[in-house]
């Protein structure tokens, strides 16, 4: 049985929820979000709550009453605070520049890597070795902080690489002689 679908999520001031039928739209000061939920829950706003219910007792039923209900936190928190993450550039020579909708990233390839900006997504890089990627979707914010890192992966002998700012890379011992 799901624990976290049991809660309601509170609704913050500046926020509004409104639901039509399966679909759930959610605005903020820093955007709006829709989902569709699923036949298998059934969502209701009461008292600056949003109350999510699974409607049989089946386990796909009971699996998607705690994961709606954390998407709509989720899309909550995201118009009302944003997500944001941050990614750091380890190597020599290696950097990058926002210009617009693009991101260029030069990292010890022959070419430079151009990497397009989804829309409802912004990129920012304070220095040339840091990378802030926000927005209000969690999902797409992960979404294309993971495929940033994935053109450059940090290797565990120099550690050089893109990683995130609060990862950890373990070391390996090089050759010995």
């Amino acid at each position: 049985m799901s624990r976290v679908g049991k809660y309601p999520v509170v609704i913050p001031s500046g926020v509004t929820v409104t639901a039509a039928g399966k679909a759930l739209t959610v605005k903020g000061k820093l955007g709006e979000l829709k989902i569709d939920t699923t036949d298998d829950v059934e969502t209701s706003i009461t008292d600056g709550k949003v109350w999510v219910k699974a409607k049989s007792a089946t386990k796909r039923a009971r699996s998607q009453w705690g994961t709606t209900r954390a998407t709509i936190n989720n899309m909550i928190k995201g118009v009302s605070q944003g997500y944001k993450k941050t990614l750091d550039i380890t190597g020599v020579g290696f950097k990058a520049a926002a210009q617009g909708r693009k991101l260029n990233l030069n990292l010890g390839f022959s070419h430079d890597v151009v990497y397009d900006v989804p829309a409802g997504i912004e990129v920012k890089t304070p220095t040339p070795v840091q990378i802030e990627v926000s927005g209000t979707d969690r999902q797409k914010v992960g979404q294309v902080a993971a495929e940033i890192r994935g053109y450059k992966q940090p290797e565990p002998y120099k550690g050089k690489g893109i990683r995130y700012s609060d990862e950890v890379i373990l070391r390996k011992e090089g050759k010995k002689k």
